[in-house]
């Protein structure tokens, strides 16, 4: 079929709830995709945060080729190596006791919520429910995570929403020490924003909303769905500062593009779970226990944190450029390989010129162009992808 029938095909039986481009993409390899006219692009937007490895890593469709030929699923009544492989992996590099798995990025905060409430539920005679979150934030789609996010869009058509959430200003520390009441459990943020916008805190900010925390007895958890598994140089976003959460959430990359989740907690607080308390039917599936243990591996053992580092430098240097050269560019800003060009006008258009040149990048908030390579990424590569942004601003 051509791609004008796919499309037509496609617009009559599915749901209308994202707004596609007009291209059918049919394979990926590295930091590069192909539709099925045979066009190639260079994707600088990876499933959104998810081929952290890029497309098609080797070692990942290994694990998965060998987990296929052995198990593909049980239940969680039984135990299975690689997710208990997996959770050690998880456990042994980061500031966590115990992991809960799941299948994606709302299902890891929607488990966040309600351990947070089940332990203070616990601790606190049950008075003690409600999470302080940030405006601009973005934690999913599911009614408590909408509920948690910051963007009044995302809320609209789903009133009466679930209780429980009240919102401060990002980066504002005062703001958030005087939204705690007598209801509050904690406080749920990302360590950078990304559906936001890029918002990137002041140096100190993690550092105070753990102290707070621990002033108050809250609990503090990160949603590092977006911005965790390397994407900011380092293997959670919040390792760049001395702060431990108390629950911290994984998705997107943590399989390089196979569905999987995961929320890691302490030992003390993981104690409010029990049997019964909270579960998935295919959290901790055999296949994406395989390739979430190899993306895990290879991001830590091939030296992938200190090349995201460098090329995020680079990239970071080369938008600076483009900034100057561009008086439409209002602002650049990033960390590691999560980086944004922010506009004076919408980005819609910059899109789409990019894409019919061969470029996919994303635009969040309406003006912020949002940069979300693999990070394999070469410089050559944030050479071309410099070169054709700077042509289209050109000709804008």
């Amino acid at each position: 079929m051509q791609t004008g029938e796919l499309i037509q095909q496609a617009d009559q039986v599915l749901m209308g709830t994202y707004k596609r481009f007009p291209i059918v993409l049919v394979k990926g390899l590295g930091t590069r995709v192909w539709d099925n006219r045979g066009k190639e692009y260079l994707d600088l937007v990876a499933g959104i945060a998810v081929c952290n490895l890029g497309h098609s890593h080797p070692r990942v469709i290994a694990a998965l080729e060998k987990q296929l030929q052995n198990l593909t699923h049980v239940s969680n009544l039984y135990y299975t190596v690689p997710q208990i492989g997996l959770a050690t992996l998880l456990v042994d590099n980061s500031f966590a006791d115990r992991v809960f798995f799941c299948n994606s990025g709302a299902e890891a905060n929607e488990a966040a919520i309600k351990l947070a409430r089940k332990y203070s539920h616990e601790n606190s005679g049950g008075h003690k429910y409600e999470l302080i979150c940030m405006r601009n934030s973005f934690h999913g789609r599911t009614l408590a995570t909408v509920a948690a996010t910051g963007q009044e869009k995302f809320h609209k058509g789903f009133e009466p929403l679930p209780e429980g959430f009240c919102f401060v200003s990002f980066d504002d520390l005062s703001a958030l020490e005087g939204a705690i009441s007598e209801k509050t459990c904690g406080v749920l943020l990302e360590p950078i924003q990304g559906e936001g916008g890029v918002n990137i805190p002041s140096d100190n900010y993690l550092r105070g909303v753990r102290d707070i925390c621990d002033r108050h007895g809250l609990l503090m958890i990160l949603d590092e769905v977006q911005v965790g598994m390397g994407r900011t140089g380092r293997f959670c976003a919040h390792e760049h500062t001395d702060i431990k959460p108390d629950i911290l959430t994984l998705a997107k990359a943590l399989g390089n593009g196979f569905p999987v989740g995961a929320m890691l907690a302490t030992e003390r607080v993981s104690k409010a779970f029990v049997p019964g308390s909270h579960a998935s039917t295919f959290g901790g599936n055999p296949l994406a226990m395989a390739a979430a243990c190899a993306a895990v591996e290879t991001l830590l053992q091939e030296d992938i944190l200190a090349h995201c580092r460098a090329m995020g430098d680079y990239f970071l240097e080369r938008l600076a450029w483009l900034m100057r050269e561009h008086g439409m560019v209002k602002a650049v800003r990033g960390k590691g390989l999560m980086l944004a060009m922010e506009l004076h006008d919408s980005g819609e258009k910059i899109v789409l010129k990019c894409l019919e040149k061969g470029l996919l990048i994303n635009c969040t908030n309406g003006n912020v162009l949002r940069f979300l390579p693999p990070l394999i990424i070469s410089a050559g590569d944030i050479d071309q992808a410099v070169s054709i942004l700077d042509e289209v601003l050109r000709e804008i």
